[in-house]
């Protein structure tokens, strides 16, 4: 079976589907300025991360997302 995924297009839509984290991270390299990173590593325990030195700062974008996602139209 062939397993080369170079063919693979991603699109730039939202979904109701899990998206691969190794493949979303990769498509991301080199188009951030900076992140917070929230999620669970492969044992099951949360992670985070952020670029962001300030915990306020960190904070403030988490709390801008949040709102973001409870303002999207289904």
């Amino acid at each position: 079976m062939d397993t080369d995924k170079g063919n693979v297009i991603q699109l730039p839509v939202i979904t109701r589907l899990d998206l691969n984290a190794d493949l979303t991270l990769k498509n991301l390299a080199g188009k951030l300025d900076g992140f917070v990173l929230a999620g669970y590593d492969k044992d099951g325990n949360e992670f985070f991360s952020s670029t962001y030195a300030d915990g306020g700062d960190a904070l403030w974008l988490l709390e801008r997302c949040k709102l973001a996602l409870l303002t999207v139209e289904s």
